[in-house]
This record gives structure tokens, C-alpha cells and sequence, in this order.
């Protein structure tokens, strides 16, 4: 994984037209952000912050679990962190969804798992409010939303709790299993 470090520098690439994190002189991160569901303070160029990096933190401890190479757990830490910062408030999108649950509150970097009538998913909770969360998906291939329409790898989608059930325990069991 990434070290953190106190020069890190979020920008806007207008030529790139996307959302850009300055780790070194040598290397630059590009988020999967479009431009329409950025928050004003995004096209302003500022320090990756000490509340960027615990979330950070909180996020690479819930991607360790993942059936994903390392540089993979790096990209859906720091897109995530660029949802968490900069992701305008949305609407939920639940009717992509089947209901699951019933009072479930997730966590903030928690994987839950999300399903409909093409595929099963899972998804890092990013934020999350009283009856909603924003979650990524940290599925290697696409998760159909419909027959044409899909979330790529990190992709940012907001979700009523109800249709969410807690997928930690798959990913922490085997880690476990892999130790053993």
C-alpha cells in the first residue's frame, strides 16, 4: 500500500477532466469522478488532509479482506476517499436493488452486499446517513444494474439501507481460512 505523506495534493485536470491526486512528482492518481457529481471545492486545488488520511486509514483496513492484488486495494482506497470528500449529495438508487434487510445501520468502510435479478455484489460502504449510504463497488468485474446498464470497479452508487446485508464476515473468514 501507498505511505501516506503531507505533500499529497488534490486538483482538477481540465484537459484530463477528472479529479487528480499529486502523490510525488512522478506519480499522479486519477479518480473515476465525473465532473457533474463533484462539489464545488473540488476544482480548487488543495492538501490531502488529515481527515483524508483517517478515512484512509479506515478504508485500507476494510480492503485487506478483498480478493484484490495490492496496487487494486490502493485505487478503491484512495477513490473511495475522493467519494467520501468530494461526491455531491445524490439521490438513492435503491430500485436497482432487492430488499434484504430490515433495520440494518452499516459502517462506514464496511463491505455489504447488494443483489438483484442479474448478479450478487459487493459493495464498501463510503458514507453513510440514517436510511442511506454511498458505497463502491469492489467487484473485479461489472455489476449489472440492468441488462445495458452496470458499475464498474470503485464505481459510486447511493443505496437505502434495507437493501443491504453485512458481507464482512466473508471476507474476514476467508482471511483466516488463507492464514491457516
Amino acid at each position: 500500500m501507498l505511505k501516506l505523506n503531507d505533500t499529497w495534493n488534490w486538483y482538477y485536470d481540465e484537459e484530463q477532466s477528472s479529479l487528480m491526486l499529486e502523490i510525488s512528482e512522478e506519480m499522479v492518481f486519477r479518480s473515476n469522478l465525473p465532473r457533474k457529481v463533484l462539489i464545488e471545492s473540488a476544482f480548487k486545488p488543495q492538501k490531502f488532509s488529515v481527515e483524508d488520511a483517517d478515512i484512509y486509514h479506515v478504508f485500507q483496513d476494510s480492503v485487506k479482506g478483498l480478493p484484490l492484488s495490492i496496487p487494486r486495494q490502493a485505487e478503491l482506497v484512495l477513490k473511495a476517499v475522493a467519494v467520501k470528500r468530494f461526491h455531491k449529495p445524490v439521490q438513492p438508487k435503491s430500485w436497482f436493488f432487492d430488499t434484504q434487510s430490515n433495520g440494518y445501520q452499516p459502517q462506514e468502510g464496511e463491505v455489504v452486499e447488494l443483489q438483484n435479478e442479474y448478479n450478487t455484489g459487493y459493495f464498501m460502504v463510503v458514507e453513510s446517513s440514517d436510511t442511506a449510504s454511498i458505497v463502491v463497488s469492489v467487484n473485479s468485474e461489472d455489476f449489472y444494474l440492468t441488462g445495458s446498464k452496470h458499475l464498474s470497479f470503485c464505481q459510486p452508487i447511493k443505496v437505502m439501507h434495507d437493501r443491504m446485508r453485512s458481507a464482512n464476515a466473508l471476507f474476514f473468514q476467508a482471511q483466516i481460512q488463507m492464514v491457516s
